[in-house]
């Protein structure tokens, strides 16, 4: 097996969460302090430790179920697992401004740029370096760029399976802070997946590989946090 390129945010408390969402919460349920000597070995007692998770299923780096923005359709576990291990490529958008869009015509010149093209069932990551140049600051949840409308259309048409960014969502914030998700609405109509706070684009810019975010098996789920990873040929 090729290089594996760790594609996911840390999850600690007061990580950056899009606005609105439950926090991250990380907190001591057992301790090594407390537990010591209640276990047994073949060489003596030892002690343990565990922690207890808060989250939304929108938190950390995460995956859409189609159910979170359609009422009725699948929850992330009646999403074939299949769907979550595609081959992919990343595209760079590094030049789009704060808040810009991402055009048909971007990912057009993108696409042309790299020398990739988009295939039926792929992964597209599309990079805007929000991730590097502005996390974990404030400007991490209120400027990034993403698609519109179009663009989303676009890549759903040519049979992209699931959308990623290293930002909170796939829309622009110059839409979402006028609560305008012409992209996601997309994803709702198409049925096609999403995946957000993405980070170490640019590990895989330019680059085909296979594609890894397996959700948790979260009964009725809206989306799930997620592992991510690029596998390199």
């Amino acid at each position: 097996m090729g290089k594996v390129i760790d594609l996911t945010q840390e999850i600690y408390n007061g990580m950056p969460v899009f606005p609105g969402h439950l926090k991250t919460v990380v907190f001591p349920f057992h301790t090594h302090e407390e537990t010591k000597g209640t276990i047994h070995g073949t060489k003596g007692d030892f002690s343990y430790s565990t922690f207890g998770l808060l989250m939304s299923d929108h938190g950390p780096t995460h995956v859409d179920s189609i159910w979170h923005i359609k009422e009725g359709a699948p929850t992330i576990d009646e999403i074939s697992v299949e769907k979550f291990v595609t081959p992919a490529i990343c595209l760079d958008f590094t030049h789009i401004k704060p808040k810009g869009i991402i055009s048909v015509k971007d990912l057009e010149d993108a696409l042309t740029k790299a020398n990739l093209e988009v295939k039926k069932g792929d992964t597209v990551l599309l990079y805007t370096g929000h991730y590097d140049k502005t996390y974990p600051k404030k400007e991490y949840l209120t400027e990034n760029s993403g698609l519109d409308y179009d663009g989303t259309l676009w890549l759903a048409e040519k049979g992209v399976v699931n959308i990623g960014i290293d930002a909170t969502t796939i829309d622009s914030c110059g839409n979402t802070e006028k609560k305008f998700f012409p992209s996601h609405e997309v994803c709702r109509e198409c049925g096609l997946m999403n995946t957000e706070n993405l980070c170490n684009l640019k590990e895989v810019v330019g680059k085909r590989f296979t594609y890894v975010g397996l959700p948790l098996k979260i009964r009725g789920g809206t989306g799930s946090p997620i592992r991510a990873v690029a596998l390199m040929d």
